[in-house]
């Protein structure tokens, strides 16, 4: 099974194109299932998140178009991606254009990244 995961953190949010342009892209991907959510990417409690996170096994795909919207910080997006990865699910980033793995470059770009989403949320933050 193929799935995507498109998620915005406010309901005003979801009214705008974002979750639409995020079930485009992952529907012009190949997801054969789409999850959506409008929930704070802040905390790592995200009921569809979750639900979908018990039903994904091994041999499915997960899509998502930016990594910020599976998580936000370093650690919870690094223990989300390390279990599907480790449960032998392919995890597809839309906009890096690859699948990360456990490869040794895999692990560095994904600490790579997750700091650079978890700075950005910082800097959100503080300008709010």
């Amino acid at each position: 099974m193929v799935y995507g995961y498109a998620r915005v953190s406010t309901y005003k949010q979801s009214l705008s194109n974002s979750l639409e342009e995020q079930k485009e892209i992952l529907k012009k991907l190949g997801a054969e299932k789409i999850i959506e959510e409008v929930y704070t990417g802040s905390t790592s409690k995200r009921p569809q998140l979750d639900l979908l996170l018990q039903e994904i096994k091994q041999g499915d795909t997960l899509i998502i178009t930016k990594l910020d919207r599976i998580a936000r910080s370093i650690i919870d997006g690094k223990n989300i991606i390390e279990t599907l990865i480790n449960k032998n699910v392919k995890v597809i980033i839309s906009n890096l254009g690859g699948t990360l793995d456990n490869s040794p470059v895999g692990k560095l770009l994904l600490n790579v990244l997750f700091a650079f989403a978890e700075f950005e949320r910082d800097l959100i933050i503080e300008r709010t």
